[in-house]
Formats: C-alpha cells, structure tokens, sequence
C-alpha cells in the first residue's frame, strides 16, 4: 500500500505540471478564439494599424490620467511594433491625431458602459483611426482594456487578459495579451484575414510560448477540431455562438443571424485555402453555397474559384 502511494504521488507529480500546462494552454487558445467575436454575436475579420499612431489625450481630470493612459497605448503599441506619438500639447492636436482618447466626466456614458472605443476604417483591413472614451472614475480600470481594443483586437473574451470584464490586473499587460498583440502584429498577418485565418497564428504564438510546445501543438490540433465541427453546426444554424458572447448580454437576433452568414463564408474560405482544416474544394463549395443563399456577396464572388478548383 505504501510503495503504491508512492507510485500515485510521483505520478502526480509528474503528471501535474503536464495537465497544468494543458490547462493553461486550452484556457488561452479559448480567450484568443473568443477575442474574435464581436459582442453582437458575429465573428469579426482581423484588422490592424498600418500607419503611425499620433494619439491626443484630453478631457477632465487630465493630471491625474494622462501618464497612465498614455502609458497603456505605449505599451500596446510597444509589444505591436508600432510608433507611437503623443500630440496631445499641439495646437492643432484635434486635427493630426488618429487616436483620440476623452476622459469625460462621470456622469457621461451609460451606467453600464464606463468605457468605449469606436475604429473607424474604409474597409475592413486596417485602421484608420480611433476614438476612445472613459469616464474619469473608470479611467484608470479601463486604460489597457480600451488600448487592446485600439489595436484592433475587439472581442470580451473571458481568461487572464485585460480584454475580459473581470481581469485580475488592470495596470499593466497580461502575458497572454503580449502574446496577443505579437501575433495579431507578425508579418504572418495581413488586414482583413478571417477567423479561421487569424486562429493559427494567434494559436502558433501561443505554442511557442508553452514549457512543451509538443504538448501545446497537440492542444492547439483538438481544439481546432473541436472549433470547426462547433462553428458548422453554429453556421448550420443548429449551434450557438461562444458562451462568453451570450453572457455579454449584447448579442442581438441580428447580430447572430449575420454572424451565421459570415460563418458560413468563413468556413468557405477554411476548406478552400486550407486554414484551421484540411484543404478541401467540395466542403468550401458547401460553405460558400451556404453563405451566398443567406445573403453573402462576398461568398458569391469566392463560389467561382472554388468550383474551378
């Protein structure tokens, strides 16, 4: 009995830093996927910074805020590789900024949203600016929660990152949020790239970062597996978006029903090129089939090369 105790602790021992580790990697792969929908209830395509961000600061409370603030979107743009400027003392500052961040009095925004920001781009590839706004009682919470959303990467994900609604640390970046903007700023993305797309470069980064990236890569394989057989059936309109979407309490019947549509797309493009799934021409013939009768130009235009394959 004894000798078998022994045997069932060394064994524990052994085996706990492995399913820690599968754990941990599980936990991440799952935050990175959730980072990709909007609260909506629709997957969103990747986009980014491609240009210099000139960031003007302003509002109440500024000596109290700024550092902080400013602090937040250097470190972001820091980890991304993007330059960062503070115009914020220019005269014409309200005109050469991209990135405007108000901190506004605390009776503005609504009770439940003390933080916000709005990307504006033409298509969506790339960013052309950004608008930010934080109520001075929440500014300092919502600092690096908004600088990620800044960057381009918009989703509420649950897990250890600042992007959550219950982060456990808020002055600083999260190692997984590093890791988050690494990939989402390799030379391995591109503006406009799709969920199933973005999802093995963000799970790539993810795996180098593990003590065993063998074990990670094994994962990173069940949990794609997993992913697409959940998204076809959400797609097929039989599933259901990520739970962290739901519990948001912001998905609408539209959001979800456009977000089927561009599933659907999404997968199209997967089995064409190949991403996330094997390659495979009559499962994106499907897909994009799918995707063109609810609506989808864009799958309409894609159904022509598929078929040619």
């Amino acid at each position: 009995m004894w000798k078998s105790g022994v045997t069932a602790l060394l064994a524990a021992a052994v085996m706990g830093p492995v399913f820690a580790q599968a754990d941990e990697f599980e936990q991440g792969v799952g935050t990175m996927w959730e980072v990709l929908w909007h609260q909506s209830g629709t997957p969103t395509r990747l986009v980014r910074w491609e240009q210099e961000m000139k960031v003007r600061i302003h509002g109440v409370n500024l000596s109290t805020h700024k550092a902080h603030t400013l602090k937040a979107l250097a470190d972001v743009a820091a980890e991304a590789g993007v330059k960062l400027v503070d115009v914020s003392d220019r005269a014409d500052a309200a005109t050469v900024a991209n990135v405007s961040v108000e901190i506004t009095p605390d009776h503005m925004l609504e009770e439940n949203q003390p933080c916000v920001t709005f990307l504006n781009f033409q298509t969506e590839t790339r960013i052309d600016s950004a608008a930010v706004q934080m109520r001075s009682r929440d500014a300092w919470r919502c600092a690096y929660h908004e600088a990620m959303h800044v960057m381009g990467v918009r989703g509420h994900p649950a897990g250890k990152t600042v992007l959550s609604y219950f982060p456990s640390k808020v002055d600083g970046l999260l190692p997984l949020d590093r890791v988050m903007l690494r990939a989402w700023y390799s030379p391995k993305m591109r503006g406009g790239m799709t969920p199933f797309e973005v999802l093995p470069v963000l799970a790539d980064e993810l795996v180098a970062s593990m003590p065993d990236p063998a074990r990670a890569a094994l994962s990173r394989d069940r949990f794609f597996s997993r992913t697409i057989e959940q998204m076809q059936a959400f797609a097929d309109g039989r599933g259901d978006v990520p739970m962290i979407v739901k519990r948001s309490g912001k998905s609408t019947d539209e959001g979800i029903r456009f977000g089927r549509m561009e599933m659907s797309y999404f997968l199209g493009i997967a089995y064409l090129e190949g991403t996330t799934v094997p390659q495979d021409s009559t499962q994106a013939v499907r897909w994009l089939q799918r995707a063109a009768n609810l609506g989808s130009r864009t799958a309409q235009a894609r159904l022509g090369a598929a078929t040619a394959r």
